[in-house]
Parts: structure tokens; sequence; C-alpha cells
């Protein structure tokens, strides 16, 4: 199989031939369809945060493919069965976050693309029990995004507690905030998007924002003032400046919602304006597999809009470069061609080698 494989940080991922693997006990082998591109996996790529994936590794936590094997004691995922392979690959279970329903927060996890070889390759190895079904009716190239950028900013937007009436603010309008556009109208919010192209702006106006900031032409702080100020505040871009913008367009009571990762990893409040006002500082990591099954019902039944572009996996690095530019109108999907199954591959001579 092709894999993309990190060998070492800040370098250009490889293509690789891989052998295909075999799933062990509680696993499958999923043949993947589609992967998305994340911010996160760029990270993964250059090292960014102080726990690093051992290398090699093979990025990607917005796979989506079909159960081609099933490993000893599988019982609840069938071979043919649409699955998705999520940024949480695996929890213990057992923890006291496990068992109060938030497994997102399980100390012993493992992160598909991170600890674990991930979908930016022809197969992938998932434990069955965090290989999300994915419902009939979406397509891979939308449930890919899903996968994250979608459960992300849903589990965001719970978090967040909004009522009905809120203006909510999001900060960065791409591949998870042209997702958390439309959980906000959903809940009932007026929706403020934030971003510095006009582009991202147009797209977030056609999801149903009722206000648009141009945050390269004006103090977006300023600019929801104005509108009235911000009850909820969700930080979806990296730049150090935006998560100030964010604190200081929140009104008395306002929630600043934490999402993204940027490098820099540090974050300065005023103390008394945050005590004063009652302003409360949530972060919120990814969602839990409850999450996922609601994102994928309400885009199910019409509720929410995947906007992606296609891309190959051998153009992995271009399309790294492509994010990194901020020319991405929303999600990059890898796409990929469909291989044949592994038992025709293996009576056609394509398989040499399997691992167990």
């Amino acid at each position: 199989m092709h894999a993309a494989v990190v060998n070492r940080f800040h370098e250009p991922l490889t293509i690789e031939d891989r052998p295909i693997p075999s799933p062990g006990p509680g696993q499958v082998l999923v043949r993947l369809e589609a992967c998305g591109l994340c911010h996160t996996d760029i990270h993964a790529i250059d090292g960014d945060w102080p726990v690093k994936p051992g290398l090699p590794f093979v990025p990607g936590h917005e796979g989506v493919g079909i159960v081609e094997r099933v490993g000893a004691g599988v019982t609840t995922r069938t071979i043919g069965q649409r699955v998705a392979l999520p940024w949480l690959g695996h929890a213990c279970g057992e923890c006291r976050y496990c068992v109060d329903g938030r497994e997102n927060l399980c100390e012993s996890q493992y992160n598909t693309g991170y600890a674990i070889d991930g979908g930016y390759a022809e197969y992938a190895l998932a434990d069955a029990r965090f290989a999300s079904p994915v419902p009939d009716g979406i397509s891979p190239l939308e449930a890919a995004p899903l996968t994250c950028a979608g459960v992300t900013t849903y589990a965001a937007v719970k978090a967040a507690r909004v009522v009905p009436g809120e203006r909510v603010a999001v900060f960065g309008v791409g591949g998870l905030g042209h997702l958390a556009v439309q959980y906000a109208r959903l809940v009932g919010a007026k929706v403020v998007a934030v971003d510095v192209t006009d582009e991202k702006l147009d797209l977030a106006v056609d999801l149903g924002a009722d206000h648009v900031i141009n945050a390269a032409e004006v103090d977006p702080a300023e600019a929801l003032r104005h509108l009235g100020g911000a009850d909820v505040a969700i930080v979806l871009a990296v730049a150090p400046s935006v998560f100030d913008q964010a604190f200081r367009s929140l009104n008395r009571g306002g929630r600043l919602v934490l999402v993204s990762l940027p490098a820099e990893g540090t974050l300065t409040v005023p103390v008394f304006d945050t005590v004063l006002k009652g302003i409360s500082i949530i972060g919120s990591i990814v969602g839990t597999r409850q999450d996922l099954a609601e994102v994928f019902a309400l885009h199910a039944a019409g509720r929410t809009r995947v906007v992606a572009a296609r891309r190959d996996i051998h153009d992995v690095n271009a399309a790294v470069a492509e994010v990194l530019a901020g020319s991405v109108p929303a999600r990059l999907v890898f796409v990929y061609d469909a291989p044949l199954p592994v038992e025709e591959q293996v009576a056609d001579g394509a398989v040499t080698s399997v691992t167990e």
C-alpha cells in the first residue's frame, strides 16, 4: 500500500510502499476512501507540540473507509461497513473520564495519526470500538471533514452552552470555522464570522452568518462591540493576536472557547477583567464518539454542508503548503483511488507481504 510518511520533523513527507497490516484482537483493517488534511496534522508533521509523535509515523485523523478485515473478538463492526477514524483512536474505557462520558479527556488515550498510524495511507488499522460508523447517504468526501472539523466545532458549541439569541463570534473561517458557523446557527445563535480574507467571509455569509468582520481591515473586538459584543467567542485560528481579540470582544458573562492549539502554547488574559466581568475560559478538545454520531446524524438529515476540495495523496506536500498559505477555502481531502480489496490483491499477486 502507498502511505505518506513523516520520517523527520520539518521535512517533506515521503510516499512509501508499505505492507498492508493485519488486524490484531479488537482491531479492524480499513481500506481508506478519503482523509482530510487538518492543521493538527501539520503540527504533528513539524513536531510542534511538547509531546511529539514517534518517528516514523503516518498522519491523518479524518480517515473514512471500508472495513476489510476484522480481528479476533470484534463483534460490533462488520466487513463492508463504512467507518471513520477520528483523532480519538483509543481510550481505556475504565477511568473516571471514560465512565462519566468524557472519554476525550482519557489520560490513556491514543490519537490517530499521532500515536498510531493514521489515514494518509491506503489502509489503516483501528480499534474497532473507536472506528465510528458512517451513516448511509454521507459520501467519504463529506464524512472526512466531519470526523474532526465537524465533531470538534460541534463539541465546542456544546461546551459553550449557547442560549438561543446569544451572539457567537467564530474566529477563523476554514475547515473548522465553516462548520462552527452552522452549528452555532442550529442552536439559535446570532453568528458573527471573523477572518482575514473576503473569500472566507463570503463563504460564511453563504452558510448563514449574520455578520462578518475582516480582521485585516478593522479591530474585530471593536467591530463586535459595535454589534453588541460577543456572548461566546470560539477561537479556531492560531495567530496569537486572535486570542486577545476574542477576549476583548466578550460581554459580561461571556465565554471564551479555546479550540486551536498554536505552537506557542500560552495565553495571557487580564485577571481583573476576567473576574469582574464573570468571563469563563473553556478548553474544548475534539469530541466523543457520541458527539461524532450526532454530527453524522445532523449531516445525514441535511442540516449541515461540508465545503471540501479533493487532492491526491501523492501531492501531500503541496497540499500542506496550500493550507499554510491560507489559500484553502475550507477543507482539503485526500481521495484515494479505490484499491482492490485485500483478498483480491493477494490473488493477483499485488500484495507481497502482510504484517502480522
